[in-house]
Order: structure tokens, then sequence, then C-alpha cells
């Protein structure tokens, strides 16, 4: 179901709490230690006014209380001048986003596998980021710009894309994520650069030109930029983004025991015969020893199942197709058409949607999705007027081929076992749940 109308209690608590840090009766800075600049970034974050409704900021779809993500049971938000304009895909949670690579595509490889988790801040090494005055008082977490191979959507033979935000992993950095759902006509709705930089300076012209140097302020897209930096620099510094802080951090750290239904779950996600989840949800610390994102940051085409509270979808002519757009538009080749990036799985239990779609409100539904896909495909896909089971029915057949159907569960057919039991889908479950920040013993 999606939401209308204006905020929503946990959206008027954002708006609320704006209020307050705006007229400094919550402190600019905290025990946190955030800079300067990441302390505005906070202060945006939360400020409705940067929206052409007044009614939305990004913690109106990243609650703080749901570790930054949206709140149960939304499939889609909806935003817009009238906060009545629907999105297409959920959205995704902001925690740990700072630790995504740059899009690209490449071989895969055992090298490229053990570097995926490195973060973003690799690139603040490289001297091909273009200057501005924001990188002149701090590094930010500014990535290369994908090369022109990359962009091309070569997936051809071994060729994989991996990383970037958005489930399309269009943008390259937080910078370039903040500024996506500022301009978004189905979110803050700012209708071009100017505006959105006019809403900006009005707002918060005296300390951008303080931080950055007042020349920003003559210049809309500089305005802008610097704006998304400082909002990237609060999402990069703040601890409650990435706290990896859940029981199962604690029990690598030899600090928590998992349950005998957690220990299984955890044996029936590694096992490669049945969950078979670390495949592509890495589970294990890498060679620096740093806690496991529970994702390879790579794309799959898994064929979730249409979802009819999507509003686009009442069009059936209407696909999602993911990295080969409606909304990415330079990867358009075919065997990109279907894929979507794998998302981490910290905090997947406090969800209320799954998958880009929302096609499944259960987190046990979207893990037996896995099993039943091919198995059992009526328990999965609505039948058509003559009682055919229309498998696969939010993808065109011509791109059916890209569908993942190699790897366990999902290399079986019609009619064989499930590689998963329900009793077993239900210890994953419970293994999952493990990986929710805020854990205490």
């Amino acid at each position: 179901m999606t939401r209308r109308g204006g905020p929503t209690l946990s959206g008027r608590r954002a708006v609320a709490l704006a209020g307050l840090i705006l007229a400094g009766v919550v402190p600019a800075a905290d025990a946190d230690g955030l800079s300067a600049v990441a302390t505005l970034g906070r202060q945006m974050f939360f400020d409705p006014s940067l929206s052409a409704s007044g009614a939305m900021s990004c913690a109106f779809c990243h609650d703080p209380a749901n570790h930054y993500g949206p709140q149960a049971g939304v499939v889609v938000e909806q935003g817009g001048p009238g906060m009545d304009r629907p999105g297409f895909r959920t959205v995704p949670s902001l925690a740990y986003k700072s630790l995504t690579p740059p899009f690209s595509i490449g071989p895969e490889n055992a090298t490229s596998e053990a570097a995926e988790a490195l973060p973003m801040q690799i690139a603040e090494t490289t001297d091909t980021v273009p200057f501005s005055p924001a990188t002149a008082i701090t590094k930010l977490v500014i990535a290369n710009r994908a090369p022109a191979a990359a962009k091309s959507g070569d997936t051809s033979g071994n060729m994989v894309a991996r990383g970037g935000l958005f489930w399309d992993g269009r943008a390259q950095t937080l910078q370039d994520q903040a500024e996506g759902p500022l301009l978004s006509p189905f979110e803050m709705a700012n209708a071009d650069i100017p505006t959105l930089a006019a809403r900006i300076r009005a707002a918060y012209g005296k300390p951008l030109g303080r931080f950055f140097g007042d020349q920003i302020l003559k210049d809309d897209r500089m305005t802008v930029d610097e704006a998304a930096y400082a909002l990237a620099r609060f999402q990069t510094e703040d601890p409650s983004f990435h706290p990896f802080s859940s029981k199962y951090d604690a029990w690598l750290a030899g600090k928590a025991t998992l349950t005998e239904a957690e220990a299984r779950g955890r044996a029936l996600f590694d096992d490669p015969k049945k969950g078979n989840c670390a495949a592509c949800h890495l589970d294990r610390p890498d060679a620096t020893g740093k806690p496991p994102l529970f994702t390879d940051f790579e794309f799959e085409a898994l064929a979730v199942p249409r979802n009819p509270a999507i509003p686009a979808n009442a069009d059936p002519a209407y696909h999602d197709l993911g990295l080969c757009g409606p909304l990415r538009k330079d990867a358009p080749q075919a065997a990109n058409c279907g894929l979507f990036k794998t998302p981490t799985l910290r905090n997947v239990a406090t969800r209320g949607v799954f998958f880009h779609n929302g096609a499944y409100t259960k987190l046990s539904d979207a893990v037996e999705f896995y099993a039943l896909r091919d198995t059992r495909p009526a328990r999965i896909y609505p039948r058509g007027p003559d009682g055919t089971v229309e498998a696969y029915n939010d993808l065109p057949p011509q791109y059916r081929g890209n569908i993942d159907r190699t790897d366990a569960p999902l290399n079986r057919r019609a009619g064989d076992p499930p590689a998963l039991t329900e009793a077993e889908a239900g210890d994953i479950v419970a293994f999952l749940n493990t990986l929710t920040d805020g854990w205490h013993p």
C-alpha cells in the first residue's frame, strides 16, 4: 500500500526535529563529534524546507528510527509538490551506504571479490577528482567517475556490474545520491538546479558561504554541490549510519552466543547447496578484519513477481528494468535488463517490504521466494486468464535469459524438491534477525 497526504507520525517527528535544530533548541554540535560541515548536513537532512512541498525531508523516507530506511509497509513513498506523486521502487536504507564502492563493470575474479567491500573513501587518494572548495577543506568520500567501459554496460562474458548507489547504481557517490531525491519530481521535486540552489541559499547561504567561500553562492551548480557535500559528510561521519552493533557483530567478536536456530540458519545461509545466501551477501570479515556488509555490491536478475501496489505497474507496458532503465539512462544493453543491485542484509529484519519492488511484506516469504521460484512457481506468480502460471511476470520475455538460474537455490526446475524446507527457511530468518543493529545482551 502507498502513503498519501502529508507526513506520517515518523515524518512529523523529523519535521519537528528539523525545527528544533534550526531554531537552535537542539545543539548544532554534540557528543558525536561531527565536523562543522557534517553538522550542517545533519540540519539539511531533517529540513523539509528544501522540498517543493515543504513537507518532505531526507529523513521523511530515511527514518533514523528505522535504520535510515522507510516505514514498515510502505511500498513506494509519495512526494512531489503536492505529496501525491508515487515513486517507482522501494526506498533503500542509507545505513552503511558510505561503504559502497563506485559503479564499475569489470571481470569477476578472486581479487575483485576481495576488494568489493573497500569503502568509497579509497578514491580520496586519486588526483582525478575536480577541485572544489569542499575538497580544499577536507577530503570527501568522492569516488572516481565510472570509466567509459563501465558506462557502456558491457556485461558480456565474465564482466560483471558492481557498486554505485540506488537500486540501479546510477549515483557514484553519496554526494551524487543526495542530489537525486532533491531533484526527483516524485520526491523533493525541485524543478531544476537554479530552483534548488535558491532554496538552499535561502536556508543555508550564510553557513555555506562561511565554509566554502561566498563565491559559491553566485554559482547555482556550486551551491548545490556543496550542500550535497555536507549531506554526504553527515552520512559518512555520523556513526548511526554504520554502527556495526548487531548481535552478529558481537558474535564475531566473541561476545555473544547464537541460539540453536540462529546457528542452524547461519549454516544454511552459507551452505552452497541450500540457502547459498553468502554467495552474494558476504558474511565474513574482509582481509583487513572489517565486519562484513552482507553484500557483494553486484547486480542480479531475480525475477521477483510484479507488484500491483506500485501505481506505475497498472500500465501493462511499463517495466522496471533496473540497470536498463527507466531511471538509469546509460546502460541500456539487453544484458543489463532486469538486473538490480544486491542490497545489504544488515537490518533486513526491520524492513516491511522486500526487493526493489516491495513484492513481499514478510521476511519469511522473501526467503522462501528463492527456494520456490522455479520449483513451485504457482506459489510465487499469478495465473493468467487461461489458468497458466505467469512465471517471471515482471520481466519481458526477451530479457528472461538474464535471470539467475545457475546458483543454488535458483538452479532447480518445476517439480523438483525445494532446496529449503519451510523450517530451514525459518532458521535463516532467525539468523537474519541477528543482523539488526542496536543489540544488547
